[in-house]
Parts: C-alpha cells; structure tokens; sequence
C-alpha cells in the first residue's frame, strides 16, 4: 500500500511539474522571437554584416532598420543584440544567472584550456568557489603595509620618475609599455608578490605575448564560427598558441616558485591563497569538496591567475591612454583637473585615496572617459542557459547575448551630444559632487558576471591619472599631430600609438 502512495505522490508531482514546464514554455513562445538580420544556410548573416565600421559602430547603427533587440545567425549560432539599457539590465541583473553562460570558442578554450578560468569559464560551482577566493584574496589587500594603495602609490612614484627624466633629456615618450609596466607591477605584486624593473626581459616578453593575445581573441576570426577551419593553417592560430606557450612558460615558473616556498602561515598573493584552498581541499577526506570537484587542479589555478593578470593588466592600461589623449585633446579639462588637486591636495602632498571625494571634476574626468570610449564596447557575449525572455522577445536556450555597451553609451536619448567629452555631465548642479546622469551607464558590466577588478581598477586610474596631472602637463610633442580618437577592436578598443611631452609643473614634488 505504501508503495502505491508513492507511485502516486510521484505521478502528482511529475504532473504538476509538466505543467508549469508547458505553462512557462507556451508564455515564451507566445513572444515573438527578435527581428533577425538575413540569413544564408550554413554562412547565416555573414554577408550582412560587412561594413567599414567596427562591429560596435555598425551594430548601434542598425537600431535604426531592426530596433534595440535584434538578432543575428553566426553560422549555426543565434546571437542577440541589446542596445538599451533597460534590455541590457534585464540580461545582467534581473536575468543574471539565466544569462550567466559563455560561449566556447577555439580561440578562448586555447587561451584558457577549455574555459577553465573566470572571465570565460561556464556559470557553475566551480566558477563561483573561484571568483570567491579572488575576491577574497583582492580584499585581503585592504589593510595592512600591502595595501593596494601603497602598492599602485609605489608604481606612479616611479612612473613621475620616469616622466622627470624624459623631461629633463627633453625626450617625448611612447607613454604605453610605461603605463603597461606600471599597470602589472600592481597586478605582479597582488598575484605573484613581485614586480618589474625597467627593461626587465621577462617584461619585454610579456608585453609581446599580451598584444599578440589581444590581436587574436575577441575579433570573431572565422574559426570560432566554423570551427573545423582549424585543420587547416591559419597565421592567427599560429600567434595564439606561440603567445599563450609564452605566457604559460611563465606562470608555471611562478606556480613552481610558489609551491616550493609555500607555508600555511603566511598569505603573500593571490597564488598563495589558491594554493591554500588546494591544499585544505586535497587534505579533507569528504569527497564534496575534493580539490577536482571545486576545480582546483593545477590547470585551474593556471587560468584564474592567468586570467585576473592578463585581464587585470590590458584593461585598466587601455583606460589610462584613453584617459591622456582626451586630456591633451581638452587641455582646459587638464587644467581644471590640475587647479582642483592644488586647492585640494596642495604641492607638497601626494595624492591618496582618501582625497577622492574632495575631487570630484577628476572623478567626473575619469568616468566621462569609460562612457566615450569604454574599454570593451561589446561585453563578453553571454549564453541564455535556459528558454527564456528579453523584452517583448523570446530567447531560446543556448543564444549568444551581446551587450552594446557602445550603444548604451552613446545613446542620444540618454546622453545630450554623446560624442562631445564633456566631464561636467557627472557632476551636479553646484559642480561639488560627482552623480550619475543616466542609466545607461555600465562600465564594468553588472549583476553575476560584473568585472572583479572594477574596484580595483577604480582604485588604480585615480591614483595614477593624479599622481601625474599634480606634477606634470601632458602635451602632444611640437608638429606632431593629435592622437586619433578612433580605437582598434579587439579585446579592449585600443587607441593607436602617440607620444607625449610631460612638463614639469613649477613648484611640485622632485622625484628621482
């Protein structure tokens, strides 16, 4: 008798289960599904989408033909197109972990052997536990005589340095592997506990793998929509795999160091504290939380470090250059940015975090920057996981997302004259406090899948951007032209090379 109730409390449940299921599945499917761009067999919308524009550009401009939500065939996959701010909040936080999926790639499961790192990892425990060891790891840097603050303090020190000495040569300066080195030495300090003088070999390397990794991912080369062009050569592929061999080289020279000095009782980095959460994981006898289960093997840890030095490095360098070239092109913003720190820091006092909130024209600067040229304009794509909703539109389970960001940035419903800098938009009436004009504004993403360094990286462009504009003006060099305003895409949106003569401020700190 028993038996039978449970058969039928089985039957009762399974029922009620399948109709929600074909409630739900009949009220999507009641939506229609997003305009879509012509599309061939086997090509898809290939054809449709050739244009002198770079993908961002072009896809803002077919808003005005398809609408905000429209959708494209790359090969055998649908990819959503979202250019408005409330699709795109809908997709990142009240959607989140619906959408909280990535594509796999050849090229991005060459870079983190299958996806096992976080900006490209699947959704999944393994993804949670990790991006919560990093997050912890990043606080742990908060206090103490490691802080963040002294390292990135430490680092513009000897940028200014750098900067005098050009100065006084009367030298004009490729201000990028300065910024770039800057840039990892607070990253180094953070994942490895070291950092890199100038001219360091191991730095040169890094620089030339970093850049043949970011002309590589991220610009939809035909073999990630067909992935079987793979058996045959390709000069792109070739690069990849040469630039992350050298990359790997040397986290695994780093991973090796570690292990052999590891102790229990000290927490130097990031490393460390992966290497901790590995070694309680290996010595805890209950299979739930075995070092395999939460993803700690060796190539795990390889990826997440990989993954936060890489990431961490080439984005907030990529601000930094934007941030100098909208300075020399609005030498008036340079100036009110510089009589800002004079009032409010002085001459005889480096900047510090705690002054962030008495400078509020150099934070409205800083945010104008990441609206005009935000560093990735076309977010990492993301997967719905299952049948779902954007909108007025269903979205079948396994579409690929893309977040305009672009498009929301330079929406002219939100954004009065998008394409003029103008840092005032960030500040209030009184012009005494930064505040934030519209909604459509998203930086660093948002909701599950919102950037781990975005503190971080705030942290780093302040402190930086002040330390030099309190001591130096930046100006293009004599018959030189302006820097170009127009980025390369790939990865980030790279502006294209420039020099900069920085001339010492009268009266300011001398740095040696």
């Amino acid at each position: 008798m028993a038996w039978f109730m449970c058969l039928c409390l089985f039957l009762l449940v399974s029922l009620a289960f399948l109709v929600v299921s074909l409630k739900f599945r009949s009220s999507t499917r009641g939506l229609p599904e997003p305009p879509q761009l012509p599309a061939l067999p086997l090509i898809g919308s290939l054809l449709s989408l050739r244009s002198p524009h770079p993908p961002h550009v072009f896809f803002k401009g077919l808003q005005g033909k398809y609408g905000q939500i429209y959708s494209l065939m790359m090969g055998s996959h649908r990819v959503i197109i979202i250019n408005h701010h409330k699709h795109a909040k809908e997709v990142l936080m009240k959607k989140g972990k619906v959408f909280a999926g990535r594509p796999r790639t050849v090229t991005t499961d060459i870079l983190t052997r299958s996806g096992k790192d976080i900006a490209f990892g699947d959704f999944s425990a393994t993804w949670r536990f990790h991006r919560k060891i990093v997050h912890g790891a990043l606080c742990m840097f908060g206090e103490g005589s490691a802080s963040i603050e002294k390292i990135i303090c430490a680092e513009a020190q000897s940028l200014c340095s750098i900067l005098c000495e050009a100065a006084a040569a009367h030298l004009s300066l490729d201000l990028s592997p300065e910024l770039t080195r800057a840039v990892t030495n607070v990253i180094c300090s953070l994942c490895f506990n070291s950092s890199y003088c100038r001219g360091d070999p191991e730095f040169e390397s890094m620089l030339e793998y970093s850049q043949g990794i970011v002309d590589t991912v991220g610009k939809d080369s035909l073999v990630d929509i067909f992935p079987w062009l793979q058996m045959f050569p390709s000069a792109d592929l070739r690069l990849l795999k040469h630039c992350v061999s050298i990359r790997d080289k040397l986290l695994q020279k780093k991973y090796d160091e570690h292990k052999a000095d590891y102790s229990d009782h000290v927490q130097r980095d990031l490393l460390d504290a992966l290497l901790r959460a590995k070694r309680s994981a290996e010595n805890n006898n209950t299979a739930e939380v075995s070092a395999e289960s939460v993803g700690l093997s060796d190539d795990h840890l390889l990826m997440t470090v990989g993954d936060i030095f890489g990431a961490g490095v080439e984005t907030t360098t990529t601000v930094l250059k934007w941030a100098i070239i909208y300075l020399i092109h609005h030498p008036q913003v340079q100036r009110r940015i510089q009589e800002e720190l004079d009032s409010k820091v002085g001459c005889g006092k480096s900047p510090q975090l705690c002054d962030r909130g008495s400078l509020p024209y150099l934070e409205a600067t800083i945010r104008e920057v990441l609206r005009i040229r935000p560093v990735a304009p076309l977010l990492i794509p993301h997967v719905a996981l299952s049948d779902t909703s954007i909108g007025d539109f269903t979205v079948r389970k396994g579409s690929r997302v893309i977040i305009n960001l672009w498009s929301l940035h330079h929406d002219e419903k939100e954004w009065e004259n998008p394409e003029l800098f103008d840092p005032g938009r960030f500040l209030n009436s009184e012009g005494t406090g930064v505040t934030l004009p519209s909604s459509s504004y998203l930086p660093f993403g948002a909701g599950v899948r919102v950037c781990l360094g975005e503190a971080l990286a705030k942290m780093e462009i302040f402190l930086f951007l002040s330390w030099i504009l309190q001591h130096f003006t930046l100006s293009v060099p004599q018959g030189h032209p302006l820097p170009s305003l127009e980025g390369k895409f790939g990865v980030v949106l790279q502006p294209a090379k420039y020099k900069v003569n920085a001339t010492p401020r009268p009266g300011r700190l001398f740095f040696k």
